[in-house]
């Protein structure tokens, strides 16, 4: 027979009512009683009647939200599969899942929407956040308030997020430069275009790059990084320019989305090859272009997983109690070349 809440009740001196109200986290309760009943709720061993729980969470209307940004892009498309499936999860247990898909980097549309989600009863929080002091204080708020936050895909550090889930980006920015390394030639002139000044993620990875290709590689010049804003439109504009400016470049590296408006003036001038290529993601196109040749490497990032954990961190956060095993979640590095797909 499990274990009851009136036999944990007696095991913390206080009422079954009290014990209720921690383990369900509602109504009016001391943090530091509630954190002692479900410390000894664990150790007693006790599960939670998990259909009981999905019919009374139902009742409370209690809900998720999930801000994707750039949602526009090939990559935000594969990780929103994982916040689908998560959702679907969710709410059979209970949850509501509401998911705002927010095309470009926008730190005033990422706050208006948490405030907009908090007012409609979220009770968590999962999002791509942006470099922003003001979105900073605002997740602190919302801890304040009892409302987790969880980052995916770009993190926010310094921040009160209750953990993140992505890609360590600076380690695959070194990553890139290790392979960059390996297959240019000497005095290579190489080019670095990443995607927002304002994502962290794409922060990293250019720096993990810079520095690293720097170490391994002291006769490679880097050209000063470009921006491209996730737009293969500009990435494109950008590889016409440095190649008039620079027709020895010899390598470039994508930091962030775009990479078939490189590929593509690669092919039209017939560089295909000759200019080597490091990019992130494996998208279709990407995958395309990998196997004919105008992409070297490809670094994944597990998109999936960077959509569906956020979403059943904060699920299990809510239903369960359960807080997240580490702060940080990374997803695993994955290196892809023509012959591995």
């Amino acid at each position: 027979m499990g274990v009851t809440l009136q036999q944990i009740a007696e095991a913390a001196g206080v009422s079954r009512g009290t014990v209720d109200r921690a383990l369900n986290d509602r109504g009016r309760i001391k943090p530091e009683v509630a954190e002692k009943i479900k410390k000894i709720a664990e150790e007693m061993g006790y599960q939670p009647n998990r259909a009981g729980r999905a019919l009374a969470m139902a009742k409370q209307s209690v809900r998720i939200g999930v801000i994707l940004q750039s949602a526009d892009t090939p990559f935000m498309k594969k990780v929103l599969n994982g916040i689908e499936d998560a959702k679907a999860e969710a709410e059979r247990m209970g949850i509501e899942v509401m998911v705002k898909k927010l095309n470009g980097i926008d730190s005033v549309k990422v706050m208006d929407t948490m405030k907009k989600m908090r007012a409609s009863g979220c009770k968590g929080i999962a999002m791509v956040p942006v470099e922003d002091e003001e979105l900073k204080k605002l997740i602190h708020e919302f801890a304040e308030e009892g409302i987790p936050v969880v980052t995916f895909n770009s993190d926010l550090e310094d921040s009160d997020r209750l953990c993140f889930v992505g890609q360590n980006a600076l380690q695959s920015g070194k990553v890139a430069a290790g392979l960059m390394a390996e297959i240019l030639p000497e005095g290579a002139k190489v080019q670095v275009i990443s995607g927002y000044p304002s994502n962290q993620s794409h922060r990293n990875r250019s720096k993990g790059f810079i520095s690293e290709l720097h170490a391994v590689r002291k006769d490679v010049e880097i050209l000063d990084i470009q921006y491209a804003y996730d737009d293969s439109k500009i990435t494109g504009k950008i590889t016409e320019e440095m190649l008039k400016l620079h027709p020895d470049l010899c390598g470039v590296y994508l930091a962030a989305s775009g990479t078939d408006g490189v590929c593509k003036v690669l092919k039209n001038k017939s560089l295909g090859g000759k200019v080597k290529v490091i990019s992130n993601d494996l998208t279709t196109r990407n995958e395309q272009e990998l196997k004919r040749g105008l992409i070297q490497f490809l670094l994944g990032q597990n998109a999936y997983v960077q959509g569906y954990s956020p979403v059943m961190i904060l699920f299990d956060k809510l239903f369960d109690g359960k807080e997240p095993e580490e702060e940080y979640q990374y997803t695993e590095i994955v290196i892809k070349t023509k012959y591995n797909l």
